[in-house]
């Protein structure tokens, strides 16, 4: 017997605001019987065409320390530097650059959410099979 992965969960201090965020980066939604509203606690939201869940659950402390478990990302469309632009703009931060790590049209870079959890945007689909930077 095995388990499957229910849902994602991630901790911060503002359930709604991170789950606009995400909901902009992701095209994620909420779920349609259980909107998320300013002032709940907990905001789920689901991607639409694999039906996976993020669920933000506000406490009390906040983040200290870098994250043990972080999404990777890839642009559904367009450029990784295309995506990191469109992502700092929503209101990410830039933590690290890793482009070019191993040559060119390599690497990743980091960003944080509003609340500081890291998540990285890799390369898309499109330039993996053009080996475009």
């Amino acid at each position: 017997m095995t388990s499957f992965v229910s849902h994602t969960s991630v901790d911060c201090t503002d359930a709604y605001a991170l789950s606009e965020f995400w909901k902009l980066v992701l095209g994620y939604v909420d779920v349609a019987d259980d909107p998320n509203e300013p002032g709940h606690e907990e905001c789920m939201i689901l991607d639409p065409e694999t039906g996976h869940q993020l669920l933000f659950i506000e406490v009390p402390d906040t983040k200290a320390v870098k994250n043990r478990l972080h999404l990777d990302l890839r642009p559904r469309a367009g450029t990784r530097d295309a995506e990191v632009a469109r992502l700092v703009a929503a209101g990410a931060t830039q933590v690290a650059d890793r482009r070019g790590i191993h040559g060119p049209g390599t690497g990743w870079v980091v960003l944080a959410d509003p609340e500081g959890n890291e998540f990285c945007v890799l390369r898309s689909p499109e330039e993996l099979a053009g080996g475009t930077a």
